[in-house]
């Protein structure tokens, strides 16, 4: 594995040794080692099934793990309790389930780790569900009930429930599920601000490669293992997803901005038919 920063890094934000995750009776992940560090959005990137979900499903204290550790802050994951948790790391999944809750319920479940004695709500909790909505776009959908929204509406409102928690790390599968491209470039320009504006560790599961090389760091995942993790520069320089899809990946650089450019044949059928990019 190819591990791209500087030693001269302040510590961690999130960290794990030696990891060895499984899915099932399946070993997804095995002896991975990470540094990922606070004012830095971070993209993990693979084919389908190299386990970029259970990467941050581990990292959120979702996932047993076979072997290893994991370190929020410097200290060792399980030692802190779950309040204490829930206020440092918020967590997105790719799906949510159904509920009837509306909108602005849903969203003020961010903020329920901050709640006062006796679960009571203070005035910065309605601040900062205030901020989250406008951050995401989704504040006319507040009296809405959950059930009633479009796919890419729902996921603004779970993406805000996220940014309520207000909290140093935020890991998110796939936020861009569902979502139109201008809302899609929404979410980056936001992810971006929580991690340079907000000096967040900001680490989200991505599958379109193109959206991906807008963060500051790539993780790229093989099978099983850490192909490499560093700048996108890097990334592309030491050519880490061709080895990571096992194909060569074509990207483009236009206007500053990395883009994947599919290869196709005479025919307008993939070169690489079965690679999910």
């Amino acid at each position: 594995m190819i591990e791209a920063h500087s030693t001269s890094l302040p510590s961690p934000a999130l960290a794990c040794r030696n990891l060895s995750v499984n899915y099932g009776q399946r070993a997804v992940l095995d002896d991975v080692s990470l540094d990922i560090h606070a004012g830095r959005w971070t993209a993990v990137v693979g084919p389908n099934g190299c386990g970029k979900s259970t990467l941050l499903r581990a990292f959120a204290g979702l996932a047993k793990v076979r072997s290893g550790s994991i370190a929020l802050h410097g200290r060792r994951l399980s030692a802190w309790t779950r309040r204490e948790r829930a206020r440092r790391l918020a967590w997105l999944a790719q799906t949510s389930g159904p509920t009837d809750l509306t909108a602005a319920e849903v969203i003020g479940l961010g903020r329920i780790a901050h709640e006062g004695w006796l679960g009571h709500a203070r005035h910065d909790d309605d601040a900062a569900i205030h901020r989250a909505m406008v951050a995401t776009g989704s504040l006319t959908l507040g009296s809405r009930r959950l059930s009633t929204l479009s796919g890419g509406e729902r996921q603004r409102v779970h993406l805000a429930r996220v940014l309520a928690v207000e909290a140093p790390v935020l890991l998110l599968d796939e936020p861009t599920t569902h979502l139109d491209p201008p809302h899609q470039e929404d979410v980056a320009r936001l992810l971006r601000e929580q991690s340079r504006r907000h000096g967040a560790c900001v680490v989200s599961a991505i599958h379109d490669l193109s959206l991906a090389m807008a963060a500051d760091d790539l993780i790229v995942l093989g099978s099983r293992r850490v192909i490499g993790h560093g700048a996108v520069s890097e990334a592309l320089q030491g050519d880490w997803l061709s080895a990571a899809f096992q194909t060569p990946v074509n990207v483009v650089e236009y206007q500053g901005v990395h883009l994947w450019r599919p290869r196709l044949d005479d025919a307008g059928i993939p070169a690489q038919q079965g690679i999910e990019h």
